[in-house]
């Protein structure tokens, strides 16, 4: 039996058609139609009015803070239960991250501690400079209230939904949300561009700031002229062509995914211990990765000896992500609440869950982990 991985591509024979024509056309730098068409498409996809290919959903986050303002000194609030990459970029500006615990009842960015810490904030002159929320494992956090609680004291708010394209929320589409959205296609996400990122916004003005900034700052002339600091951030058109073939398969990698979580729930559901991450009733997630969590003493085993099963029946499965302010290089880094997000690190573990798992494989990751149970 081959390995079965955690959220592998998927990808097929429309990428391979669409990358070679990319390809014969000639256009194979970071310009070209494909990555024209493909920042349309993202944009009436998620129902925004722009959005700018990049080389990566960290170069939009970089990008995203460096437009909200963010700079050396500052603060920026962001969710803990993430991937580093959200905090990495707020260094990156010099800035220094201070993380918010999640919602138990969501796992999300907790909508009340950031609206008591930003009127504690505001009531010492120290707010900060923006506030990143990330849709954890594809699902949106609570932007109603958390929009509320930025736009109160004007504190820009970025989506990080790297891990959620194609969720909703409240019938709008994740990278939406907020002020500035970013997007992820790197190899596991939900769509791929093998390496890949995009920043999504309405204001036109912005996004040409983002591409002028992400094509090394060229300034207009006949010479290569500089006159402020710029990145090599833009997505080549190649990797734009397969994001287009992607793109157009995102519904049904979506519902596969869902499908694939609906599954596991059925075959798990009944073990003592077990509880599944909550989907929120504002929206639709898209289960990027099925996660659940583990009560050793109800289960009689721990959620790492549940992992360790899974790898000598060679099943990737993982951790929920390790809470950014418990990492060793954010040590001494603020943190408002956090005792959530350590005991969903502690319990909780993600199964595989890409849109080609059969079914034949996901009935195997089921039998491994009641075999634990029993």
């Amino acid at each position: 039996m081959t390995r079965i991985l955690l959220s592998p591509p998927d990808v097929g024979d429309a990428e391979r058609s669409m990358l070679i024509r990319a390809f014969d056309s000639g256009w194979i730098a970071p310009v070209g139609p494909d990555v024209d068409a493909f920042e349309r498409e993202l944009a009436t996809s998620t129902g925004t009015a722009h959005a700018a290919a990049l080389a990566s959903g960290t170069a939009g986050l970089h990008l995203a803070l460096q437009l909200s303002g963010v700079g050396a000194g500052d603060e920026v609030l962001c969710s803990t239960l993430t991937f580093a990459a959200t905090a990495n970029a707020v260094v990156y500006r010099g800035a220094r991250p201070v993380f918010v615990d999640s919602a138990r009842d969501t796992w999300q960015l907790d909508a009340d501690l950031l609206a008591e810490d930003l009127a504690d904030r505001a009531r010492l002159g120290r707010l900060p400079a923006a506030v990143i929320v990330v849709d954890l494992y594809g699902q949106c956090a609570d932007y109603d209230r958390i929009g509320r609680a930025c736009a109160e004291y004007d504190v820009p708010l970025i989506e990080d939904a790297a891990e959620a394209l194609g969720a909703t929320y409240r019938g709008r589409a994740a990278g939406s949300l907020a002020d500035i959205g970013v997007l992820s296609f790197n190899g596991n996400k939900i769509i791929t561009t093998s390496g890949g990122g995009a920043l999504l916004a309405d204001d036109t003005g912005l996004v040409e700031r983002v591409r002028f900034l992400a094509t090394q700052a060229r300034d207009p002339a006949p010479h290569y002229e500089h006159s402020e600091v710029g990145y090599n951030y833009r997505l080549s058109n190649l990797l734009a062509a397969v994001g287009r073939a992607q793109l157009l398969g995102l519904a049904d990698k979506v519902s596969a995914r869902r499908l694939i979580n609906r599954r596991y729930r059925e075959g798990l559901d009944d073990l003592p211990g077990v509880e599944f991450m909550p989907e929120a009733d504002y929206g639709i997630p898209t289960c990027w990765l099925t996660c659940l969590t583990i009560d050793a003493d109800a289960l009689g085993v721990t959620r790492e000896d549940v992992r360790v099963a899974l790898a000598a029946a060679d099943i990737e499965a993982r951790p929920v992500w390790k809470p950014m302010h418990l990492q060793p290089v954010f040590a001494g880094d603020g943190v408002v609440g956090g005792a959530v997000a350590e005991r969903l690190f502690a319990d909780g573990l993600c199964l595989p869950s890409g849109s080609t798992l059969s079914k034949a494989d996901q009935d195997w990751v089921i039998e491994v982990v009641r075999g634990c149970a029993r």
